[in-house]
């Protein structure tokens, strides 16, 4: 089992905005599956009252879909993030998702590299909670490009 304080190494996202909890390699060797446990401790359910629809944010589905995305590059070596770069979602294509996600369900994120050249990954994908696809990414486009050439927050300096 790879554990947070690997992927803290190879990602720069920190609470609570890191989505992913650990990874393990398959049975066979070939490929890095990377979980997520969701739980109703999560800050966006600060505001959900016992009533409410606790599906998980379907945006947070697809951005820790990407968090493994980082974590399978930079650990199989397909794609090298120096320090003072960042990688960036440039398309995704054929996103579509199956069913909600809730509190007590395990994400395990499958993704596969289509198309490596120098500074931009082609992957696809799926998520699944117990062997159900929940979540499925026909392509996305990864470019990594260097931090100080994009423009700041509004707001920030």
């Amino acid at each position: 089992m790879i554990g947070v304080a690997e992927i803290k190494k190879l990602l720069p996202h920190r609470y609570p905005m890191l989505l992913v909890d650990g990874a393990t390699w398959t049975d066979d060797g070939t490929r890095l599956v990377v979980v997520k446990a969701v739980s109703c401790n999560e800050p966006w359910y600060d505001e959900i009252g016992d009533d409410d629809d606790h599906a998980y944010p379907e945006t947070l589905v697809v951005e820790s879909w990407m968090q493994a995305a980082g974590v399978v590059l930079g650990l199989t070596g397909v794609l090298d993030v120096p320090r003072d770069h960042v990688m960036l979602a440039g398309k995704l294509s054929g996103l579509e998702f199956r069913r909600r996600v809730v509190p007590g369900e395990v994400l395990h994120h499958d993704v596969r590299v289509v198309r490596a050249i120098p500074g931009t990954v082609i992957v696809s994908g799926e998520t699944r909670v117990g062997g159900e696809v929940v979540l499925s990414l026909e392509r996305v486009v990864l470019a990594i490009r260097p931090a100080g050439t994009l423009p700041a927050a509004v707001g920030t300096s």
